[in-house]
């Protein structure tokens, strides 16, 4: 009877102990399965399009990582596995995203090259009264012509830098376009009859 009781108590210490070691090792699968959505979020552009939703999913990464230096595996595997639903939650945001920016930077496009359409036309009319601005006129016109060029060109791969570039042409169309109306201004102000032409007048 003391040989039965000794076995199932050697069985139960050894199920235990088998039980623990599993519990004890470190969830280095569901580690890889994250790093892997990990990675795949960021190289597809989740920092840049879908931030909002990266950033959770990098605390959950860290948090893991802490549990893993605590040994605290059972805690750690399932913030992995929490963080690989994070990242592709991520991944899927980021499309949308970028379809959003393209959308926006088509939009910016499209008003930026109307815009200079009508300044062109107006500088055309303006040509004689631009005199010594004018070799500044003809070297922003050439940028601003490259620059809508290229931004066109990045807006399928990059609509965020696109966006950007189109900033930076947005601000040399408004310069020109405040240049224009102050030249327009000022050649349309009457002109005046000094003092001393009315006193000769009234003495003849």
């Amino acid at each position: 009877m003391k040989g039965i009781k000794l076995f199932v108590f050697v069985f139960v210490v050894l199920a235990l102990g088998i039980s623990f070691a599993g519990c004890s090792k470190p969830p280095e699968a569901e580690k890889e399965a994250a790093r892997k959505a990990m990675d795949a979020a960021i190289s597809a552009g989740a920092d840049q399009y879908a931030p909002t939703d990266l950033e959770p999913a990098k605390k959950l990464w860290d948090t893991a990582e802490t549990q893993m230096k605590e040994k605290k595996y059972k805690e750690a595997k399932q913030s992995y596995i929490d963080a690989k639903v994070a990242f592709e939650k991520a991944a899927a945001a980021m499309e949308k995203g970028k379809k959003a920016a393209v959308d926006q930077a088509n939009a910016a496009l499209n008003a930026l090259e109307e815009e200079w359409k009508e300044l062109n036309s107006l500088a055309k009319k303006m040509e004689k009264k631009l005199k010594e601005k004018k070799k500044a006129w003809m070297t922003d016109a050439k940028t601003v012509n490259e620059g809508l060029a290229k931004a066109k060109q990045m807006i399928t791969t990059g609509p965020i830098g696109a966006k950007a570039k189109l900033g930076e042409l947005q601000a040399l169309v408004d310069k020109w376009e405040a240049t224009f109306k102050e030249m327009a201004a000022t050649s349309t102000k009457p002109k005046t009859t000094s003092t001393k032409q009315k006193t000769t007048k009234k003495k003849k």
